[in-house]
C-alpha cells in the first residue's frame, strides 16, 4: 500500500437492525476501541454473542470461564457468551512434554537476551500446536454461533483480538527502555527485533493480531453461505492501526508513532482483508487514531497526536459542543496554563525537524532513533506534568471521544463498505462527533 485510504464521506445507511445478529470475536476489557461498536449494536436493537479467551489455571493450563466470570463477562457485553476458550497466539503451547515459548525465555537476563538463541525447530512446532488448539476451538464457537443466528438475518463480526508479547520477566525492563527509555535508557528497537526474542514476538503477533481474523473469516464460511443463501448479508470488521492524518496548520498530514512494533502484524491484518474482499467477502479493516487504552499505555507518545483533535473539532464541527470540549479539557489543567500553549507544544513536536524522517508512509513502521525517542518521550512527560491529576489526561477525554465516533463510522461504513483497507482520520472523526452532537 503507497498511501493512506481515507474514508471521507460519512456513512448514513445501516444494513443492520433488530434481530440482525453481532459476533464480538475477542473479549471486551475494560477501556478500548471494542465498546464503541458494542455500543452501535445495541442501539440497533442487535442480538449480541461475544467470546472468551479463557482463563489460566495455576498450573497454566487453559480453561473455561466459571459460573460468575461468565455471569459478570454476559453482563458487561450485553448478550451471550460461547464460552469455549479462545486464546490466539502460541506462546504458552507446546508439543506434549516440551517447554513452551515462554518457558523458553525464563533463562534470558537483562545481559544476555540479545545474544539469546532460541531452537527455532521447537518454536514451530509450539507454533503448530497453538494454531490447531485455536483453530479446533474456532470451528467449536462457530457451531454454537450458527444455532443462535434465525433464518434471515444479517449477521456482522467484528475482530478485536490483538496483541501477542509472551510474559517474559525480562521483556518488560527491555520495553521500558524501548518505548519509555530516552537518554542513557534509551534502546534501539531494531535490537529488540533482530534479536530472537523480538523475532518471536513478531511471529505471535502475526498469530494474535492477523490470523485470527482470517480463522474468522475461513471458521464463518459455512454461516456466510447459509445466511447469504437466505437473502441475508454477512460483514467482518477489523481493527487496525497504520498512521493518522492529523491537522497541522490548514492540512491534514499523515504522521505515526514511532516504533510501533506491531506494525508488520496490522499490514498483515490488511492483507487478510484486501484477500478475503478478493474473494467476495465484505471484510473491512478501519485504521483507527492513536487513543490511550490499557495496552497502548506502555508507548509513552503515542497519545500526543490525539490533543490536534481539538483543531480539527473545530475545523469541521464548530459551535457550542466543541467549545464545551475546549473547556473541559482546559480545566484538567494547571492553573495558568492554556489549552492553547499545550496544542502548541504538541504542533512543535509534530513540525520538529526531528520528526519528519519518520512521516515515511511506504517505509513504516521505522525503528526508533535517539533523538526521535528523546523528543516524543520528553513531550509526552512534559505535557503530563501540566495536568492538575495524572490520572485525569486531556488525552483520556479525547479518547473517549474518538472511541465514540469510530463505533458508528465502522458499524455504518461496513454495511456497505467502499474497501478492504479505510483510514478513520481526525476531520471524519470530528464530523461524526459533530453529528452525534448536533
Amino acid at each position: 500500500m503507497k498511501t493512506p485510504i481515507p474514508l471521507h464521506q460519512l456513512p448514513s445507511k445501516s444494513l443492520f437492525q433488530k434481530g440482525d445478529v453481532f459476533v464480538l470475536f475477542g473479549e471486551l476489557f475494560g477501556r478500548g476501541y471494542a465498546n464503541g461498536l458494542v455500543n452501535e449494536a445495541r442501539k440497533a436493537g442487535m442480538q449480541i454473542v461475544g467470546i472468551t479467551v479463557g482463563r489460566r489455571d495455576e498450573d497454566n493450563a487453559l480453561r473455561p470461564l466459571n459460573a460468575e466470570e461468565l455471569a459478570t463477562a454476559e453482563q458487561a457485553l450485553g448478550g451471550k457468551i460461547i464460552n469455549i476458550p479462545l486464546m490466539a497466539g502460541f506462546d504458552q503451547d507446546a508439543p506434549a512434554g516440551g517447554p513452551t515459548p515462554t518457558e523458553m525465555l525464563g533463562s534470558m537476563t537483562l545481559k544476555t537476551w540479545t545474544e539469546h538463541k532460541l531452537d527455532w525447530a521447537h518454536i514451530e512446532k509450539c507454533r503448530e500446536v497453538g494454531v490447531k488448539r485455536f483453530t479446533t476451538a474456532v470451528a467449536e464457537a462457530m457451531a454454537q454461533i450458527d444455532a443462535l443466528i434465525p433464518q434471515g438475518r444479517n449477521v456482522f463480526f467484528a475482530h478485536t483480538m490483538a496483541g501477542g508479547i509472551p510474559k517474559a520477566k525480562v521483556f518488560l525492563a527491555i520495553a521500558n527502555r524501548v518505548y519509555k527509555g530516552r537518554g542513557e535508557r534509551f534502546m534501539s528497537s531494531q535490537v529488540l527485533l533482530d534479536s530472537d526474542l523480538g523475532k518471536l514476538i513478531l511471529m505471535n503477533f502475526d498469530e494474535v493480531s492477523a490470523n485470527t481474523f482470517g480463522h474468522l473469516i475461513q471458521a464463518s464460511a459455512a454461516i456466510r453461505s447459509r445466511v447469504e443463501a437466505a437473502g441475508g448479508q454477512v460483514r467482518y470488521s477489523a481493527y487496525g492501526y497504520h498512521g493518522t492524518e492529523i491537522l497541522i496548520g490548514d492540512e491534514y498530514v499523515w504522521q505515526t508513532y514511532t516504533n510501533y512494533t506491531q506494525g508488520l502484524a496490522k499490514m498483515r491484518l490488511e492483507r487478510i482483508a484486501q484477500a478475503a474482499w478478493q474473494q467476495g467477502v465484505k471484510a473491512t479493516v478501519y485504521n483507527c487514531p492513536e487513543i490511550r487504552t490499557n495496552s497502548s499505555d506502555i508507548f509513552a507518545g503515542v497519545e500526543l497526536p490525539l490533543i490536534p483533535l481539538l483543531n480539527a473539532l473545530k475545523k469541521e464541527s464548530a459551535g457550542a459542543w466543541t467549545d464545551g470540549q475546549w473547556q473541559a479539557c482546559q480545566a484538567l489543567l494547571v492553573d495558568g496554563v492554556s489549552l492553547e500553549s499545550v496544542l502548541q507544544k504538541v504542533l512543535d513536536f509534530q513540525t520538529n525537524p526531528t520528526m519528519q524522517p519518520f512521516r515515511n508512509f511506504e517505509a513504516w513502521p521505522m525503528p526508533n532513533q535517539q533523538d526521535q525517542a528523546d523528543l516524543t518521550i520528553g513531550t509526552s512527560d512534559e505535557v503530563q506534568k501540566l495536568h492538575k491529576d495524572s490520572k485525569a489526561l486531556i488525552t483520556d477525554l479525547l479518547s473517549s471521544l474518538v472511541i465514540e465516533a469510530t463505533g458508528p463510522l465502522m458499524f455504518r461504513e461496513s454495511s456497505a463498505p467502499t474497501g478492504p483497507v479505510l483510514w478513520l482520520n481526525h476531520d471524519i472523526i470530528a464530523r461524526q462527533l459533530g453529528q452525534i452532537h448536533a
